[in-house]
């Protein structure tokens, strides 16, 4: 990097530390420090929404699967997308739970302080993993930007990433221990801007770059004919193919409807979707807003990573490791002073998520935890002190686990699962008078223990199970032979392929012919695998692509093979029978393991499948994305019934604790707070009035009647999902012939 990028960076951190201590100032209790005293308007709500649900990961995630999946790859962050429009309603919630936590809300709802504290422990954990895939993706992006990968330090070497994480957890401590929320919001204004700039700033020297390898392109838009002619068109389709693809709509839709049922409890929802607002059409404007703003960013991030495709298709540095897509392209695309902006406007996304993760998780941790058990008569000043000092269990937490795990891409897919322990608790417990504290607690627990602890502990304490015939079924595995001509990126990576594979021979056959003992060296000879061919691939060429589908281990993340020691080796599948055409291009036959073969589960084990077996399923015939559908359907299903069922055999809750609870629940919010506690008064005082606006009078269900706002901003809402969609599929259009 250029020392004019040194200089951006910097004046970038001393804007945000000022705003943190300029904010520091208005800081005087804990309403103003988690909530920022309920004063934000549209604007803030918006860049508040969009910064805390915009982190350093998401353009990172998108580039990785774009270069890997081509433009369906855009659904590792777009599967969000149809989650938005319900938004539009919870974010009415938030405001009317009138909470600074949500860890305040489950204690409310049930009765019950320890529930508070288990959110908590939920809270933090979710923060930490959350916040490390970002923590994760800066390093990624940072450390091929700044162009060297290792530091000294005290004369010993380590890895930049070691050094830069940590410096960057810092800063986010500084401003936002210092200014609460509201130096989160107003920094998530600059740090809004920072990412819309990000989202659109390599496309054009992208373009050029194209443009300047073809020396018959007359204009910058002739750079997306430029993609077509280089990449293959299956890498344009919006949907990819079981084949072909991570994201076959199998696998979207099974995702969002796990997305859907699991944000409702992420614990910066509290503020970031609607608690912090002065309204409550604030809320629902701010935090829809905000995420769409999100989704249109994503297709500048898609259309990023398809110019980096084309352009680096062979670059050994992304085929290693297509997390460096962003840095690799930001480094060799921008001049000085760009790549320092770059690199600050993804600074600018890690951080406008990471400080609402730290001042969330503080506050559940002085709500429902110091408050709660261990200083219930602090002052508020203690309590905002306390605050401070415990955020660094999260920011240091999310450092941790970020430089031990260091995989964007598996970081995301926990937090898909993760929320699903409070989830029905949540969903149950809104909509129904009788959701008790004992069902709560017992389905918090069933799924801890289901999704969780036995998957883990089971193949643990009892090893043999991981190489019990029974648990060790595969999906179906074929091998899909197509022969097409090559085209520029299939060149750029076949040949990086094939001289890296050349080159890894000849140091093996250097090393060989270096042993000084002749038998021992004729051996070692005799061992080689048989030298790669040097012709290299021309455009044009007849070109076979060979994609393995199926194999998927059902009950275990992979299933190994092993010796007779137990030392994992490798083993080929082989086919199994003749291939059977699919196209003119396209051939397939299925492979397996030779007879004999020793296998072992690798992981945890999947004991959602278990049930799948014992009636009878036959796992060999599905397909891997059904595989993944059917691993969430118990995930969705079963803390629901488990709720309901428990909640019908046990003690319902007080009839006075759960009259209050709905009164304010349905009780509009007024942004003066002496004229809303005593419209909070009334309605407590007279619950029967509320049973008038309830969908189904009478009952235990509380489903209010939608308004004409709920109804109007619901459509329009789906309606955007839809034109956002559209807009991806045009791009993908863009310059094809």
């Amino acid at each position: 990097m250029h020392p004019l990028d040194y200089i951006v960076l910097v004046l970038y951190f001393v804007t945000l530390i000022g705003v943190g201590f300029y904010a520091a100032r208005r800081v005087k209790e804990q309403e103003d420090y988690f909530m920022g005293g309920r004063s934000f308007g549209k604007l803030i709500q918006t860049f508040a929404a969009f910064g805390a649900g915009t982190g350093s990961a998401d353009p990172v995630n998108t580039a990785r699967t774009t270069f890997t999946s081509g433009l369906s790859g855009m659904w590792s962050v777009m599967t969000w997308l149809f989650v938005t429009p319900f938004y539009w309603i919870t974010g009415v919630w938030y405001r009317r739970m009138r909470h600074l936590t949500l860890g305040d809300w489950f204690v409310e709802r049930y009765q019950s302080k320890a529930l508070g504290v288990a959110y908590t422990v939920f809270g933090l954990l979710f923060f930490i993993v959350y916040g490390s895939m970002m923590f994760t993706a800066i390093g990624k992006v940072a450390v091929p930007m700044m162009g060297f990968d290792q530091v000294r330090i005290g004369g010993q070497v380590v890895a930049l990433e070691t050094v830069l994480v940590p410096l960057f957890g810092l800063v986010v401590l500084i401003y936002g221990m210092a200014g609460g929320l509201r130096a989160a919001y107003l920094t998530d204004v600059i740090q809004g801007i920072c990412i819309i700039a990000l989202s659109v700033l390599l496309i054009p020297f992208g373009l050029k770059a194209l443009v300047d390898t073809d020396p018959s392109a007359q204009s910058w838009y002739e750079g997306f004919r430029i993609m077509h002619e280089r990449l293959s068109e299956d890498m344009f389709t919006l949907v990819g193919s079981t084949i072909a693809s991570d994201f076959p709509l199998h696998r979207i839709v099974a995702v969002v409807v796990m997305l859907l049922i699991g944000i409702v409890v992420q614990p910066h929802f509290i503020a970031t979707g609607g608690g912090s607002a002065k309204t409550e059409w604030n809320a629902r404007v701010g935090l829809v807003f905000g995420n769409f703003l999100k989704r249109f960013c994503t297709i500048g991030w898609v259309l990023t990573a398809l110019i980096a495709l084309t352009l680096y298709a062979g670059t050994p540095e992304l085929l290693a490791d297509p997390d460096r897509t962003w840095g690799v392209a930001s480094r060799d695309l921008l001049g000085p002073g760009l790549t320092g902006l770059m690199l600050a406007c993804l600074l600018a996304a890690l951080m406008s998520s990471v400080d609402a993760y730290m001042i969330v998780g503080s506050g559940l941790v002085v709500r429902n935890i110091y408050a709660a058990y261990i200083n219930p008569d602090a002052s508020e000043r203690t309590y905002v002190w306390t605050a401070r000092i415990t955020g660094i269990l999260v920011v240091g937490g999310a450092i941790a686990v970020s430089l031990w795990m260091s995989n964007v891409f598996k970081q995301l897919q926990l937090t898909w699962v993760f929320p699903v322990l409070f989830a029905a608790p949540f969903w149950v417990g809104m909509y129904w008078r009788r959701a008790t504290r004992a069902a709560a607690w017992i389905t918090v627990l069933f799924c801890l223990s289901t999704f969780f602890l036995v998957p883990f502990a089971l193949p643990r304490l009892v090893p043999s199970v991981r190489t019990h015939p029974r648990y060790l079924v595969t999906t179906k595995a074929l091998v899909y032979t197509t022969i097409r001509p090559a085209t520029v990126v299939d060149v750029q990576q076949e040949n990086a392929r094939r001289r890296r594979a050349l080159a890894e021979w000849k140091a093996l056959k250097k090393t060989a012919e270096a042993i000084t003992d002749p038998a021992t060296r004729r051996r070692a000879l005799d061992r080689l695998p048989a030298r790669p061919s040097e012709r290299l691939l021309k455009v044009g060429d007849p070109y076979t692509v060979k994609r393995h589908v199926g194999g998927t281990a059902v009950f275990w993340s992979q299933i190994e093979t092993v010796d007779a020691q137990g030392n994992p080796i490798r083993v080929e599948r082989v086919p199994v029978g003749q291939p059977e055409r699919v196209d003119e291009r396209t051939t397939r036959v299925v492979v397996d393991w030779p007879e004999g073969t020793k296998l072992r589960g690798v992981g945890n084990f999947r004991l959602d499948y278990l049930l799948y077996q014992l009636v009878g399923v036959d796992f060999s015939e599905l397909s891997e994305a059904t595989i993944s559908t059917m691993e969430l359907v118990p995930k969705i299903i079963f803390p629901f019934l488990v709720m309901i069922v428990v909640s019908f055999v046990t003690r319902p809750p007080s009839k006075e604790a759960i009259d209050r609870y709905y009164a304010k629940m349905h009780t509009p919010v007024d942004p003066d707070p002496q004229i809303d506690q005593a419209k909070l008064e009334d309605a407590i005082a007279h619950p029967e009035r509320m049973e008038a606006r309830k969908l189904f009078p009478g009952t235990s269900l509380e489903f209010q009647r939608p308004t004409v706002t709920d109804i109007v901003g619901f459509v329009i809402s789906f309606a955007v999902c839809f034109a956002i969609i559209g807009v991806a599929a045009w791009i993908g259009t863009i310059g094809r012939p």
